[in-house]
């Protein structure tokens, strides 16, 4: 099971994906790291789907991560007398605290908490952005707006708050079942949504306890104002490109993926790019030009992963949908620039002796075209340090720690193998060699 890409490719698992004999056809198809999603994942699915992974994970002999997304808090406005009301632009249009079903002039916000932060000026998006409202008074458990964007609103739509910062955590009551559920059936990461604050990783991270990598997913404009700091409180990131285009204009979102992929390179963090990346191929078998070519860009641009939605969840072709990222993403590394455009991006390493030794590591290599870097590691730091740097060479990384080879699955270009730990430097020596060979990246001499 030796990949031929450096990037690697998530897949989310769903109602198309959820049997073993589809999770191994993905596996072999390229998918490294499986997400389950607990929007839509009990904790019975959770347990079963963890357990077949496992399986195919021995069936292959190659490890596999496991990615548990948690919900966040879902804002949703109530249900209507008539399951649906069509609002017009320029009309008013309030969001109070009475549970009567909703009419054309008002509907039930069970979130004291929006009631409480939006402040007038504030702008409300309903609906994945399809409808937007201003808020023009706030008193008395009410907020009265003005709608800008009118369309059809009906039971239990999304609101998205741009301009405000809830004083609730990411962490919902549900999310927190969730997280000690997957912690318990030994979940590689634990990807938190809706972060607005670095006090919300922190507080995962205290219920975590290092059992596994908390993964940030950036779609909060208010996550962008303190981004340098949520990265560095993160194990990695995910650009969660879905929510941000809903809450940020649209047109700021590839910029600011590059900014988040040079961040958390810079960082040494792992960045998952999501969202959209194939959508076309939920119908179809093939995708769009345009799709190869974001995920193209994504791969260009060094990102340690891309990652499939419902492309692989609920999509008719989901082996497909992994085969395509997997062909892309070989042709984009086997690009005449891929190596220029990806010098171009490096970072400084930073002031410590470790980096220094893999920024060396990474030019012996290239300088003396060896075959492979090899790097030992129980936490998976130095395999991580050695990626960051994207050496031109394969990066092999040997651990005796199970969780951390499966932790590494989501990080770019290493190829992991659990090993014995070495007890001299010969015998390091002797097991770099011999698995370098074993594993088709050596031959003797």
């Amino acid at each position: 099971m030796r990949r031929m890409r450096r990037v690697k490719i998530l897949a989310t698992l769903g109602p198309a994906s959820q049997d073993e004999k589809m999770i191994e056809e993905l596996a072999r198809a390229g998918a490294d790291v499986f997400r389950i999603n607990m929007s839509h994942a009990s904790h019975d699915v959770l347990r079963q789907t963890v357990e077949r992974i496992r399986n195919v994970e021995k069936t292959l002999n190659h490890p596999l991560g496991i990615l548990v997304d948690l919900q966040g808090p879902k804002l949703r406005v109530w249900k209507f007398a008539e399951g649906s009301i069509q609002l017009v632009a320029g009309q008013t249009f309030t969001l109070d605290s009475n549970d009567a079903p909703g009419t054309i002039e008002r509907v039930y916000l069970p979130h004291p908490e929006i009631i409480e932060s939006v402040s007038v000026g504030d702008r409300l998006l309903l609906d994945d952005g399809k409808l937007a409202l201003k808020a023009t008074k706030v008193g008395n458990g009410a907020i009265e707006t003005e709608v800008i964007y009118g369309g059809k609103l009906s039971d239990k739509k999304g609101v998205s708050l741009p301009d405000t910062l809830l004083p609730t955590g990411a962490l919902t009551e549900k999310d927190h079942a969730d997280l000690l559920e997957g912690l318990k059936c030994d979940a590689d990461w634990i990807a938190l949504s809706f972060v607005q604050r670095p006090e919300d990783i922190i507080d995962v991270r205290k219920i975590v306890q290092g059992r596994a990598g908390v993964m940030a997913k950036i779609e909060k404009p208010q996550a962008i104002e303190r981004l340098e700091d949520i990265v560095k409180l993160s194990d990695a990131i995910m650009v969660a490109r879905g929510d941000l285009g809903v809450e940020l204009p649209l047109e700021t979102v590839p910029g600011l993926q590059k900014r988040m992929i040079r961040m958390a390179r810079r960082y040494g963090k792992p960045v998952v790019v999501a969202t959209q990346m194939l959508e076309s191929m939920i119908t179809s078998p093939v995708p769009t030009r345009a799709e190869v070519s974001d995920v193209s860009i994504a791969v260009f641009e060094g990102a340690d992963a891309v990652m499939l939605s419902a492309e692989s969840a609920s999509g008719q072709y989901p082996v497909e949908a992994v085969s395509t990222m997997n062909k892309v993403a070989i042709a984009v590394e086997g690009d005449a620039n891929y190596r220029g455009i990806i010098r171009a991006a490096q970072t400084e390493p930073e002031a410590t002796a470790a980096d220094a030794i893999s920024a060396a590591t990474r030019q012996v290599a290239e300088t003396l075209d060896l075959a492979a870097i090899v790097t030992y590691t129980s936490s998976g730091s130095t395999g991580i340090r050695a990626a960051r740097e994207r050496p031109s060479k394969p990066i092999i990384v040997l651990s005796p720690n199970q969780r951390t080879i499966r932790r590494m699955s989501v990080v770019w270009g290493v190829h992991c193998v659990q090993t014995e730990d070495a007890v001299s430097l010969e015998d390091m020596v002797d097991r770099a060699c011999v698995i370098a060979y074993q594993e088709g990246f050596a031959r003797p001499g």
